[in-house]
């Protein structure tokens, strides 16, 4: 397994991997493709979204997105790691290690009808905090109802 930050040389390999992320969050989001066959994303890289990817045996499985908010504390913005590839304990030591490299508040959101994603989480930040995050229900003003973690990483 090894994680590197999106730059401009694998940029490419992230946007495609994010069209197979918002694909199989279409049947939630009811996003469609543009007439070109492609997602619109809701998460741009820039000044304060830094991405990453994993890889197993040079083999792009999985991104990330973090996202430093105003408000100082981080989120995990997007986060996917390729079907055929999950349930190999990857996406936890994925996470774990961008909550180890990012200290402070962290925050993880996960909308409507993803249950598989909140039973994912609630057992990621679980053993990177022992137990110790908050989690609640709110209407996201993007997403609408979301269920979100929220804890520190130190």
């Amino acid at each position: 397994m090894n994680i590197v930050s999106v730059d401009s040389r694998n940029k490419l390999i992230y946007l495609n991997l994010c069209q197979s992320y918002e694909g199989e969050f279409s049947a939630l989001t009811e996003k469609l493709p543009n007439t070109d066959g492609v997602f619109k994303l809701d998460t741009i890289l820039g000044v304060n979204i830094e991405g990453f990817l994993l890889y197993e045996k040079e083999i792009p499985i999985g991104l990330a997105a973090v996202r430093k908010s105003i408000e100082d504390f981080f989120e995990v913005c997007e986060f996917y790691v390729i079907p055929s590839c999950r349930k190999k304990d990857l996406g936890r030591k994925f996470a774990h290690h961008l909550f180890s490299i990012f200290k402070g508040q962290w925050q993880v959101k996960q909308i409507e009808g993803a249950e598989y994603a909140t039973t994912f989480w609630r057992k990621v930040i679980g053993e990177f905090t022992s137990g110790e995050f908050e989690e609640d229900v709110y209407m996201d003003f993007h997403w609408g109802k979301v269920t979100r973690q929220r804890f520190t990483s130190v």
